[in-house]
């Protein structure tokens, strides 16, 4: 086993999140190191469908320190958000921030100095903070259908999609009512013959009112920075759209109904008590926080949700978490809002950091 201790903060995932804490420590003098368990420090980017586009302007789409390339007002495509965070974290380690890769965390433990970070290799990493960054994508969220279990079709969730070509003639129903679900039936329609199952009617949101798009909106008007405590349950958001899914809804190109009761065979079951034949049943239904390496700790709910207050966990000090929805405001599990609340985890962690060092007589 081979112990280290000579960081300030240990980041757990190297995506949006964990490369913003990286920039945000650095600014403050802090020496942090990236602990990333893929191959390359871009998160989830590299696995999401291969048609995804931002929702939101490059001008607002940007990590701290560093413009997104290219037209401000464009909407980048999946792989350009790939090459941005891979050109970010080469610019971090030049900087000198360590960005380990193939670095995959299996436990976190804590006393009253500091946290002890475990490897699947074998290191481990002494620090006294540390940032848990690693996002929802490995952990999507599956809700139970009645009779899954002997569906003859194909069921997956949207994190397994990643084009229409395999699905062409297919009946498929589409299940949510969010940007993935409406843009991926959008999507499969071309080729496919597409229901929506919602349990609520689809909510659309004009993406460029009066010409300007809504993240413009949502500065100017303050929206971004609205504090989550003051939304008792946040909400699912609208799908943002420049007209053509709401379009596609009304020539029924994509067909939407009330959500399925079960599966049955072949077969799906609607709650008007009517059946048809479908081929395949695809999940649009969210992804849930991935910190089972936080297990052991006691820092997380019943849910394994973490039990924190604006990013800073109420279990730990020490502990911040980074990148969950609706973390301190709406923007503040995307591109656009994670640097802010990055920003102010650090601010509110360095306190204990200086703390240890007067302990520690630096």
């Amino acid at each position: 086993m081979t112990l280290v201790d000579a960081f300030d903060v240990v980041v757990i995932g190297g995506g949006q999140s964990g490369l913003a804490a990286a920039r945000a420590a650095l600014d403050a003098g802090l020496d942090p190191v990236v602990l990333e368990a893929g191959e390359q420090a871009t998160g989830s980017w590299p696995h999401y469908y291969d048609s995804l586009t931002v929702f939101c302007p490059a001008r607002y789409s940007a990590l701290p320190s560093m413009a997104f390339p290219g037209g401000p007002d464009r909407y980048p495509h999946r792989d350009e958000v790939v090459a941005y965070l891979a050109s970010y974290a080469r610019d971090l380690a030049r900087r000198g921030v360590e960005i380990r890769t193939g670095a995959r965390v299996t436990d976190v433990r804590a006393d009253r100095e500091r946290f002890t970070v475990r490897l699947a290799d074998g290191t481990t990493l002494n620090a006294p903070a540390v940032i848990a960054a690693t996002g929802s994508f490995a952990n999507p969220h599956v809700p139970r259908l009645e009779g899954q279990e002997g569906f003859a079709g194909e069921l997956l969730h949207a994190a397994g999609y990643k084009n229409p070509e395999p699905y062409a003639g297919r009946r498929i129903i589409v299940v949510g009512a969010g940007n993935s679900a409406v843009q991926i039936a959008a999507e499969l329609a071309e080729i496919a013959t597409v229901t929506l199952a919602t349990r609520e009617p689809v909510r659309f949101l004009e993406q460029r009112p009066l010409g300007k798009d809504v993240h413009f909106w949502f500065k100017v008007t303050g929206f971004d920075r609205l504090p989550a405590r003051l939304v008792t349950s946040p909400p699912t958001g609208p799908v943002l759209d420049e007209g053509s899914y709401r379009q596609a809804l009304r020539e029924g190109r994509v067909d939407r109904r009330p959500m399925l009761t079960r599966l049955d065979g072949e077969e799906v079951v609607w709650s008007d008590g009517g059946r048809e034949h479908a081929d395949v049943v695809l999940l649009a239904t969210g992804y849930r926080p991935q910190l089972g390496y936080l297990d052991g700790l006691g820092a997380l709910d019943e849910r394994g949700h973490p039990r924190h207050d604006r990013g800073l966990s109420t279990t730990h000090p020490g502990l911040g978490f980074l990148g969950l929805e609706w973390q301190r405001n709406p923007a503040s599990n995307s591109l656009r809002g994670v640097g802010r609340d990055a920003r102010y985890l650090i601010g509110k962690l360095r306190s204990r950091l200086g703390a240890r060092r007067v302990r520690a007589g630096v």
